[in-house]
């Protein structure tokens, strides 16, 4: 999409590209807005992926940081908060990629499938999520959460397919052994 550089054009134009146009022109507000809509949501991702709060809260300052500046960028093929998400998930990656270690396992043909539970604890699925390696949490949350596929998954995480694939398999075989734990428990 072509931003207007310096003042907004006489045509009508939604909230959302308002506030991108503010922002391609470093108005603060502007960018406060742009901030307080998608903090929360973008903190989430980071969490997910990093585990660790503090390391989210830097993620999510360098995620807008390289938001403000390359919103030039933005040509509107996507959501604002798509573009945002793409940009949050690249800087968890980086931020986790020095202690990434995936295990060395043979692909697996069968994905495992976890059956929903109605009655299992969020709390819990959260916290057997995040009981997972690194590389496994990693690979279960950006398809199984984010939504992304195995080839757009291995090329994030300079890995094969085929290791995306068996990272999700043993993710999804330990997260079924954590919640039948949690179902004989509760």
């Amino acid at each position: 999409m072509n931003w207007p550089k310096k003042t907004l054009s006489e045509r009508k134009i939604n909230n959302d590209e308002k506030v991108i146009i503010g922002c391609i022109n470093q108005d603060r507000k502007s960018q406060k807005l742009l901030y307080e809509k998608y903090c929360n949501a973008m903190f989430t991702t980071a969490y997910r992926i990093t585990g660790d709060r503090d390391e989210a809260h830097d993620v999510l300052q360098e995620a807008f940081i390289q938001v403000f500046k390359d919103i030039e960028s933005f040509k509107g093929n996507s959501t604002i908060g798509a573009w945002i998400k793409t940009i949050t998930v690249r800087a968890a990656l980086r931020a986790i990629k020095k202690k990434f270690l995936f295990d060395d396992i043979e692909e697996q043909e069968q994905l495992y499938s976890i059956e929903p539970d109605i009655s299992i604890n969020l709390d819990y699925l959260e916290n057997a999520i995040a009981k997972l390696s690194e590389g496994y949490r990693t690979v279960f949350l950006l398809i199984e959460v984010e939504g992304y596929t195995h080839k757009e998954t291995a090329s994030m995480l300079g890995i094969s397919e085929g290791t995306s694939k068996s990272q999700l398999f043993h993710a999804k075989k330990l997260l079924k052994r954590y919640l039948a734990k949690y179902s004989l428990e509760g």
